[in-house]
């Protein structure tokens, strides 16, 4: 069976918006995680968990918080 070719652009214009948004939340994060959930076989959320990291930072013993 033939596809019908406009089921398959507007499946392809939906899958280009998700890729792009997922491109964006990764060339902005730092340090974290992007959880992508999905549900019969179709991307249905995208989480991003952002993290902030201070190994770099010089602490004087006793100098906490």
């Amino acid at each position: 069976m033939a596809e019908d070719p406009k089921q398959k652009k507007k499946g392809n214009i939906l899958n280009d918006a998700i890729i792009k948004d997922i491109a964006e939340i990764l060339a902005c994060l730092k340090y974290g995680e992007i959880v992508i959930k999905v549900h019969d076989s179709k991307i249905i959320q995208v989480e991003k968990t952002e993290k902030s990291r201070y190994d770099s930072y010089y602490v004087e013993q006793g100098g906490g918080i």
